[in-house]
């Protein structure tokens, strides 16, 4: 049998969130990224405490929605998976840029700070959107997960030293280990990646007292 692969692009409605709105008062930005099996309406719940007048928060929602378990009930949504891998991130990139052009590029918001926190998947979304994408952010929070193995960090030495980067993780996080930790240092650390982690008790998990340390 002779099977052959072809690729075709097509246009997809997406959705994104926003706590706030666009106007001459907005003097800073937070887009954040979800994780595997969330909604961007219920994840940006988690960022009101936050929310002041001169914020204003996007959620954008990923692409690929599915049943959390079986055939119907609560939907969740994710990045991408393994399969056709290239293509997914290629598609989530494009998105998040046409997002960021919606909300900032052309609008009163040019010259606001913007800030890009990514949650467990969301930290490599965000990773390899700022990495391959158009889109401009002065910090980087990643929160409960690292920058991916697939992003050079010798090439991108000059972009993540661009940015504020920031690490936060719980001590008690199920899915990644003080190990793991390590090793991210360690990585950063030969790439001459400056950073600074934020260690908190905790499993994982957005925390609010966190948060308002962070965005205080």
């Amino acid at each position: 049998m002779s099977l052959t692969k072809k690729d075709i692009i097509t246009q997809k409605t997406a959705r994104y969130f926003l706590i706030g709105k666009s106007s001459e008062k907005i003097k800073s930005v937070l887009i954040v990224l979800h994780g595997y099996g969330q909604l961007a309406e219920d994840f940006i719940k988690y960022f009101e405490p936050i929310k002041n007048e001169t914020t204003l928060i996007i959620a954008p929602e990923a692409l690929n929605r599915f049943y959390i378990r079986g055939f119907s009930g609560k939907v969740g949504s994710t990045w991408m998976t393994k399969e056709d891998r290239e293509n997914e991130i290629k598609d989530y990139v494009n998105y998040l840029d046409a997002v960021y052009d919606d909300v900032i590029k052309f609008g009163l918001l040019s010259k606001t700070k913007i800030t890009v926190l990514g949650f467990s998947q969301g930290t490599v979304t965000a990773c390899r959107w700022l990495s391959k994408g158009k889109s401009k952010a002065g910090q980087l929070i990643l929160w409960g997960g690292g920058v991916p193995p697939d992003v050079d960090l010798e090439l991108s030495n000059e972009l993540f030293n661009s940015l504020q980067l920031t690490i936060v993780v719980g001590d008690k996080d199920e899915f990644i280990s003080l190990e793991q930790i390590e090793k991210e240092e360690q990585r950063l650390k030969e790439n001459n990646i400056k950073y600074s982690l934020v260690m908190f008790e905790g499993k994982h998990v957005i925390k609010k007292e966190i948060l308002l340390k962070l965005f205080r």
